[in-house]
């Protein structure tokens, strides 16, 4: 095993440096809050008799003991569990499995709540898709009206896909006193792979492939309970957490429906109640420190989330997301984690860690491995390892287990014993450097997204999956109010010769900003024939973005008075991914001169009637930008 004594690279510590300094006063503020609650009195000592009669009325009468006479501890679930969606069909049983394992170790747990979890792969390119990213702001929500029966010790979140986890993170962190580990279901077994998925759906869009032929791939593909398997948003969000400590270490890709997965998920109940299998380490106790001039001593086997998500874990989850080709939301969702421990961060960071952060991993679509070879090759626990190694990651962290980060570069197998059901294996070489590579010998020099500035605004795009010769695209505008206008112009052959796609009023606050994944497959058949063709829009195209220079996220957005409301059909963009531009080539004086567009009113109309979305109102029109994260509740 590498020395801790590692330095950490310059840029990762000037970058953690520069947040520090920017997060110090809310973080401290942040800090005492923790400090007041992890003072009082238990809840359920607090608690009048009543209130206390009600909470517990409900479960049987032994664990009824436990929690009012002998004060044990007891965890809270919150469960994203529903049975339409494949990711989360798994968590179904995760409950029972967890209670009986607090009951074994003198604990209680209760399903505190549950929390909506929408799926963008059924909703993508419908009216109910503008309701996708708010859902994370009422999972939120939804997380701390479950925690707030204040009933709890500890709290597990269960949970997996896009919106769910950065949901439940942002909640956990606003009861940040709580240790707090995330328990995932893993991926479904590999089906057709992602690239045979994707030339049919391409197939499709030229009028190739009928209903029935696309319906069968797409069956095929997605076929069983379990995660999708290329590395979007949701494959994403797990990786992440590996990153900040904050599952049992080497959960994220362990397929559901195996005796593994089971006892992963009962270790899950012996670590946040401070009892893990240990890793060949001592467990060892966490203060809590104090926030300036706090006198605490109260100890911790698990620590407080809190404590856990603190300046150098973001900025390890933001390296971790860089070098493996992670999805572009999680530079809307991590900035709003951050924000909710009082930490703030900006794509200026993210864009100068890509500078410098090594891609490690090639995972569809910025490879053809899916994340089931991912997990094969090495997985998290090798990326982990080799940044780790390399020093673009802090190792003086604090997480979920007592061993510290280092615990998340070994891989899970089960144990041979009832004392010992679980054991960790270290990761050794890559087992396929045609997905994973060490640091010494990366994929490419740097990370996966790159910023893009210029008279059009602030935007990104996720240059890990573009052909390098796609990197600079200068042709004239198109410019489309709809992601249906723009089909309905690409089956018209308008778009058939060098073209640049601008997709407005996409945004967060003119319609939800939802996922554009449909756009992908017309954008790429315009490619296949040859012609320079890119997308730029203020709306989310996510990890699914593929081989198609686009670039999104605009900010500010056109329905908030943002540049793209200036552009017009003919005008000539330049998108340069290398230097980082993104540019309408005019005269600043012309450009400024030219007067902004106004959201059409039958088309601002049209986004927020019907599907629910006039419950969003609201929402729309208090969020912060893209670049903010798009927040809600600030």
């Amino acid at each position: 095993m590498a020395s801790s004594n590692i330095s950490v690279h310059p840029v990762v510590a000037d970058v953690t440096a520069r947040v520090t300094e920017r997060s110090h006063q809310r973080r401290s503020e942040y800090l005492a809050r923790l400090q007041a609650a992890s003072r009082r009195d238990r809840g359920t000592d607090r608690m009048g008799c009543a209130n206390l009669a009600h909470a517990v009325a409900g479960i049987p009468l032994d664990d009824r003991f436990k929690v009012v006479t002998q004060k044990a501890p007891n965890i809270g679930i919150v469960t994203a569990y529903n049975d339409m969606l494949s990711a989360h069909a798994p968590l179904q049983g995760y409950p029972q499995l967890i209670k009986e394992e607090a009951r074994k170790l003198g604990a209680t747990a209760q399903v505190a709540g549950g929390v909506p979890a929408m799926c963008d792969g059924v909703t993508q390119g419908t009216e109910a898709m503008e309701l996708s990213l708010f859902s994370r702001d009422v999972i939120a929500m939804a997380t701390a009206v479950a925690l707030s029966h204040d009933m709890f010790d500890s709290a597990l979140m269960l949970g997996v896909c896009d919106k769910i986890v950065p949901g439940l993170l942002i909640g956990a962190l606003h009861f940040g006193h709580l240790p707090t580990v995330f328990v995932p279901a893993g991926p479904m077994t590999s089906g057709i792979s992602n690239s045979e998925k994707s030339h049919v759906r391409e197939q499709a869009a030229q009028g190739l492939v009928g209903r029935a032929g696309l319906l069968e791939s797409e069956i095929k593909s997605y076929h069983s309970p379990g995660t999708c398997t290329f590395y979007g948003t949701a494959n994403s969000n797990q990786m992440l957490l590996e990153a900040m400590g904050l599952h049992v270490p080497g959960n994220a890709f362990v397929n559901p429906g195996n005796a593994l997965r089971q006892e992963l998920t009962r270790e899950a109940a012996r670590t946040v109640l401070g009892r893990p299998t240990p890793l060949g380490v001592e467990p060892a106790d966490t203060v809590m420190p104090a926030s300036d001039a706090s006198d605490s001593t109260t100890p911790f086997a698990c620590p407080p989330i809190g404590l856990v998500v603190n300046e150098k874990a973001i900025v390890n989850a933001m390296v971790a997301l860089l070098a493996t080709g992670g999805s572009t939301n999680h530079l809307i969702h991590w900035v709003a984690v951050a924000q909710s421990a009082g930490i703030t961060i900006d794509w200026d960071d993210f864009s100068a860690l890509s500078d410098v952060v090594p891609t490690l991993a090639h995972v569809y679509p910025s490879g053809s491995a899916d994340v089931n070879q991912f997990q094969a090759a090495g997985g998290p626990g090798y990326v982990i390892r080799e940044l780790l190694d390399a020093g673009f990651m802090h190792a003086d962290v604090l997480t979920v287990r007592p061993g510290g980060i280092r615990d998340y570069t070994c891989e899970p197998a089960l144990g041979s014993t009832p004392a010992a059901p679980l054991a960790w294996h270290e990761m050794g070489a890559s087992k396929d450097d045609g997905i994973v590579r060490p640091a010494s010998a990366p994929f490419s020099a740097t990370g996966g997204l790159k910023l893009l500035r210029g008279n059009l605004g602030r935007s990104v795009i996720k240059v890990s999956a573009v052909p390098k010769d796609r990197h600079v695209i200068e042709a004239p505008a198109r410019v489309f109010d709809s992601q249906e206008a723009l089909h309905a112009a690409f089956k018209s052959g308008e778009l058939d010769r060098d073209v640049i796609c601008v997709v407005r009023w996409q945004g967060p606050q003119a319609n939800g900003m939802p996922e554009l994944h449909k756009l992908t497959p017309p954008l790429a058949v315009l490619q296949g024939k040859g012609f320079k063709v890119a997308l730029v829009t203020d709306g989310r195209m996510s990890g699914a973005s593929g081989k198609v220079p686009a670039a999104i996220h605009v900010s500010p957005e056109a329905a908030a008075g943002g540049p793209l409301a200036r552009v017009l059909d003919g005008d000539i963009i330049r998108l340069d991914a290398d230097s980082g531009e993104l540019q309408v080539m005019l005269p600043d004086v012309d450009w400024q001169a030219r007067p902004l567009a106004k959201m059409p009113p039958a088309l601002r109309q049209a986004n927020s009637l019907g599907m629910g979305r006039e419950l969003f109102t609201g929402m729309r029109r208090s969020s912060l930008t893209a670049e903010e994260g798009a927040l809600s509740w600030l």
